[in-house]
């Protein structure tokens, strides 16, 4: 180093900042990836600090696999047990967060000492920890939220206690699957009541308060809130929401910030690597061939419907690549299954059963030369970046939305829980990169094999899978220029990181 200076000492004058990401890694990976493009292309060291909930030995292997200037540290544990039995998973990181304000106010204020602290960022259920900011000793540092969905969703939050108040004025009975007429924020999709976030679908419960609450929370975001999505996906809410508004703070769409595959990361023994064996799979298929079925780490069908989905597969006559969890109901538990998946809290721990073995008789044997079948888990991001991948059949999640979106790859949105109907409702009706299938029956039903079929050979083959092709291919290139020196989303970034910088 010029001067004499040291590695150490180069690293302790680096602008620092602390981004905090609420327990799963669908939380923990995008977290990440804007430590790793603060480091990349602005040169910050960072911190990822997470809950002492959501250990795990994989979540362990992807942040060792994260260069050396972007450290991990974990929170003390906090006591839950007091929460009734069954409490709502949006409950269990409301309260998590709120019980860990002390704690990261006092890591925030030793790292001061340290490094050249000049951030901290919480993800979407860490906005009562903004006060650990404000609180850290030595003047405390500038609270962002970083929100990891939409701005659909987000503006669904900011606008909630309002809308909480106007809807259901006076304890008006009533829930937003009964409104008469969709709800429209500025600049996006209208939604219908039913399409809503799904914690919002029952308001006498604990989670519909505590999002309430975190809506109020939002408004309140002392510096910004930084969203992972980018103008020319949503470009009337970008606009309505880049303008600024003296009820709520800055908002700054800087994605997609989505996990990409780094060799290092491959090496640790990260969720990229293919022991699977799906990608030679892939590399045997022709061009454009093959849909990707996938309902994200945590999304699972009862034992009805995945026999509905097996058979519609089979019925289309397309190749498909299919990450297959073990079913959710209790007909599959009794079949010797579990719940797949881990949570992060205790009594809710559970592992998947052999998935596989839940498919119908004989499915794989007919299925076999056409589709390829893997239990739980496929290197995501490679496999949409495949050629031989045409399109994919997704829960509607937004990092896989945007993976798909970033990999010109265009969707089957067949959505679960969260937030994911209203996303399949704006990749339907406004980006038009999606498809839906019909769902017999209604509200709850199953989507029958013979819509399974037809939704798959529409958008593999069809004038609709077509023209949602070439919208995400659209998407894609504009993406990829946005986060460019220049681009959208890299200047808008890069006009934070400017006032974050004048605080070292």
């Amino acid at each position: 180093m010029c001067g004499g200076e040291t590695t150490t000492e180069a690293a302790a004058a680096a602008p620092h900042v602390v981004l905090l990401s609420s327990p799963g890694m669908g939380h923990v990976a995008p977290v990440a990836e804007l430590a790793r493009r603060l480091h990349d292309a602005h040169g910050f060291t960072a911190t990822v600090l997470t809950y002492a909930s959501s250990d795990s030995a994989a979540q362990r292997a992807f942040l060792s696999s994260l260069p050396p200037a972007i450290a991990a540290a974990t929170l003390p544990p906090v006591h839950l047990g007091d929460l009734p039995a069954g409490a709502a998973i949006e409950t269990l990181l409301s309260v998590e967060a709120e019980r860990s304000v002390l704690a990261i106010t006092t890591f925030l204020s030793d790292l001061k000492s340290t490094t050249n602290l000049v951030a901290f960022v919480a993800d979407l259920f860490g906005a009562a920890t903004l006060r650990a900011a404000r609180d850290a000793a030595g003047g405390g540092v500038p609270g962002y939220l970083f929100f990891p969905s939409n701005l659909l969703m987000l503006s669904l939050m900011l606008h909630l206690p309002r809308l909480d108040a106007d809807l259901f004025a006076a304890g008006a009975a009533g829930e937003f699957r009964d409104l008469p007429e969709p709800v429209r924020l500025p600049g996006c999709v209208p939604v219908p009541g039913a399409d809503i976030l799904q914690p919002l679908q029952d308001r006498a419960s604990d989670a519909y308060r505590w999002m309430v609450r975190h809506g109020e929370r939002y408004r309140d975001a002392p510096a910004g809130i930084l969203v992972n999505t980018f103008d020319a996906a949503e470009p009337a809410a970008a606009a309505a929401l880049r303008s600024p508004e003296p009820w709520r703070p800055p908002v700054y769409p800087i994605g997609p910030v989505i996990r990409h595959h780094h060799p290092a990361a491959a090496a640790a023994g990260d969720a990229d690597d293919d022991a699977t064996g799906c990608l030679g799979w892939l590399d045997a298929q022709p061009e454009g061939s093959v849909l990707f079925v996938s309902f994200g780490s945590g999304g699972a069908l009862s034992l009805a419907q995945t026999g509905e989905l097996a058979r519609g597969l089979e019925l289309a006559g397309h190749r498909f690549l299919w990450v297959v969890r073990a079913p959710t109901d209790a007909a599959a538990a009794a079949a010797g299954g579990d719940n797949p998946g881990e949570s992060y809290y205790d009594g809710c721990r559970s592992k998947a059963g052999d998935p596989v073995g839940f498919l119908p008789a004989g499915f794989m044997e007919r299925t076999k030369g056409l589709g390829h079948v893997v239990p739980s888990w496929a290197p995501q991001t490679r496999v949409l970046a495949h050629r031989a991948v045409g399109a994919m059949l997704t829960h509607c999640g937004w990092n896989s939305v945007l993976e798909a979106v970033a990999a010109g790859v265009p969707m089957v949105a067949w959505p679960l829980y969260a937030e994911q109907r209203q996303n399949a409702v704006m990749l339907c009706e406004e980006t038009m990169v999606a498809l839906r299938p019909r769902v017999a029956g209604g509200e709850g039903g199953l989507v029958l094999a013979e819509d399974v079929a037809e939704v798959v050979r529409e958008v593999m083959e069809g004038e609709k899978g077509e023209a949602a092709r070439a919208k995400v291919r659209e998407l894609k290139e504009a993406a990829r220029k946005g986060l460019e020196p220049g681009g959208a989303s890299y200047e808008t970034l890069a006009k934070v990181v400017s006032e974050w910088k004048k605080t070292a």
